[in-house]
């Protein structure tokens, strides 16, 4: 990934894309030549830039992507992206027209929405998920389509809401539902042409009869699969982070015993202490709930943070890494020699998940493209 080189930011996130591609494979050679990988490139790319990653998923041979809102699907089109482009979380009545013009294919929620829908759609049914989904049944939706003879039914998707918690019979339950539907719709003779249910814990942990001819990936393609609970089939994906979050060292200070550290003094110095004043705060992307509890790699040590996250500065407990100085380079994630941290292990810090933990970076932190 070449994290040795040196950026002028005060923050940066170095983003390789030879990473990227060997997820996308790995996912690909997991579900096999007869199913479609759609890439999840929404949220910006959970932080990585989503017209780069299209980019590269693209000259990987991705064929199909997916935003959440028309307007990021918008912008992929304008940047000069070419594959099909799924728009997941729903459109606005005056965004219809832009589906057409930038050629997006919309996932409908509520057969009412079908009516005067031009594009070719995808239907997502809840199974259970209970957020975004039509709650129907195969005859509601077949009432539905010949009541609108122009409509385009393309695809046909569900969400699971628990595909890694196999402590659960829900993913089960869900998958049982769609089946049921899916069947029924194919024996009245509307059989969709993509099929797809299974995002990254239902391909890792492989629910292979919900896979159809298409899965979803996200957080895989960004080298991430959430822990299963339970009694999990074995793992078949293989991948590894995309992304390596840095920071510099602005200040160093000796300090003795008893000084009070940060907002709120919320840390008391209990020795002699070497401080660093690091480049980086919640501004940027870094949890506020780290405070005092939090960890970077400074000099290939996990070190800890002390005090508060303010919002442009965090403080760290340099003493176990006294050669470093200002204008030198922290580890936020990512690893230096044997030390590493990745966004589940920060995530668990800070009490959230890793996916919030890489769409939280800000825009502020640059992205370097490397190799």
């Amino acid at each position: 990934m070449n994290e040795g080189r040196v950026s002028p930011d005060r923050s940066y996130a170095l983003i390789s894309r030879g990473q990227l591609a060997r997820n996308y494979r790995a996912v690909k050679a997991a579900v096999g030549p007869d199913v479609e990988v759609l890439g999840v490139v929404k949220a910006d790319a959970y932080g990585h830039g989503a017209v780069e990653v299209s980019r590269v998923l693209e000259a990987e041979g991705a064929r199909w992507l997916a935003v959440s809102s028309v307007e990021e699907g918008v912008a992929l089109r304008r940047a000069g992206v070419a594959a099909r482009i799924l728009v997941m979380a729903g459109f606005l009545p005056r965004e219809r027209p832009a589906l057409a013009e930038y050629r997006l294919t919309p996932v409908v929620h509520a057969l009412a929405d079908i009516a005067e829908l031009e594009a070719p759609f995808h239907l997502k049914v809840d199974t259970g998920l209970t957020r975004l989904g039509a709650r129907c049944g195969a005859a509601e939706i077949l009432a539905a389509l010949a009541a609108y003879p122009s409509a385009k039914l393309e695809g046909l998707m569900t969400h699971f809401a628990s595909a890694a918690d196999y402590n659960s019979l829900q993913t089960a339950h869900q998958v049982e539902a769609f089946r049921q539907l899916y069947e029924a719709l194919r024996q009245a003779g509307r059989q969709p042409a993509v099929v797809h249910t299974s995002s990254t814990n239902a391909i890792a942990y492989p629910r292979r009869a919900a896979w159809y001819n298409m899965v979803r990936p996200g957080h895989a393609l960004y080298g991430y699969v959430s822990p299963a609970r339970g009694e999990a089939p074995h793992k078949v994906l293989d991948v590894k982070p995309v992304l390596t979050w840095k920071a510099k060292i602005l200040a160093v200070k000796e300090v003795p015993e008893g000084t009070l550290i940060g907002y709120g003094a919320t840390f008391r110095a209990p020795r002699p202490m070497r401080l660093g004043v690091l480049a980086l705060g919640y501004g940027d992307g870094l949890p506020h709930r780290l405070s005092n509890k939090g960890r970077v790699i400074a000099g290939g040590k996990l070190v800890p943070i002390v005090g508060t996250v303010s919002m442009d500065l965090t403080t760290i407990d340099l003493t176990a890494a006294p050669v470093l100085a200002p204008g030198d380079e922290v580890t936020i994630l990512g690893e230096e020699g044997e030390a590493r941290q990745d966004a589940q292990q920060i995530a668990r810090q800070a009490g959230t998940i890793s996916y919030a933990v890489l769409c939280g970076i800000s825009p502020r932190v640059r992205r370097v493209y490397v190799e």
